[in-house]
């Protein structure tokens, strides 16, 4: 999985009007927590953002005073009106046990359904997984190819070498959705297949009878 690296400070218990002064700043208080002693620490809210606002799932190196870790973003507060970062949860990771992570999906290949005219719709972009650092993949690729009209893909339908899939298995990945000319071009492929219901046979010609001598 891809990394990326997070520089913070440590900082004491500030309580709430201890952290409205430090964002104030620009920073973000932060926790790291897990495997270990809880770490309190604050980072450059502009330093978040690559990691927030991206489609990617990152292992984070943060450095907090000269001391490493390494860890997941477990979860975000934003102002309800602003949308600025209030806080950051971080998990430490044990590279000896499975880490839990959302990650992306990739849709790979043209489906049959689109291609007689359906509408290809993705409705879910990340699926939550277990698997040790290792074994973590930036993406899960999905082949789509086979896709036909009115079919979809689910996350039951899904399996990948040294990942545990943790999102319930009946969530909808993709579907391709029939549409107005889908339905049109198939009506017509039928009719065009169809014998005429009930049409008779056409009459062979009638053989002029021998004339007797």
């Amino acid at each position: 999985m891809k990394t990326i690296d997070l520089k913070g400070s440590s900082r004491a218990a500030l309580g709430k009007e201890g952290a409205t002064k430090l964002r104030k700043t620009g920073n973000v208080p932060c926790v790291i927590y897990g495997n270990g002693d809880n770490i309190l620490f604050a980072v450059d809210s502009a330093a978040l953002h690559p990691l927030v606002y991206t489609p990617s799932a990152y292992l984070v190196n943060i450095d907090i005073d000269g001391k490493k870790e390494t860890a997941v973003m477990r979860e975000l507060q934003f102002h309800p009106i602003s949308d600025e970062i209030l806080h950051a949860d971080f998990y430490r990771i044990d590279h000896s046990k499975p880490i839990t992570i959302d990650v992306p999906i990739t849709l790979q290949g043209s489906p049959e359904g689109v291609k007689l005219g359906g509408k290809l719709q993705q409705l879910a972009r990340k699926v939550k997984i277990s698997a040790l650092s290792q074994h973590l993949p930036d993406t899960l690729n999905v082949d789509i190819s086979a896709l036909g009209l009115g079919k979809s893909i689910f996350v039951g339908d899904l399996s990948f070498e040294n990942v545990a899939i943790l999102t319930p298995k009946s969530a909808v990945i993709c579907a391709v959705k029939m549409t107005r000319a889908a339905i049109g071009a198939a009506a017509s492929a039928a009719a065009a297949n169809a014998s005429p219901a009930g049409a008779a046979a056409p009459a062979a010609a009638a053989t002029p009878a021998a004339k007797k001598k």
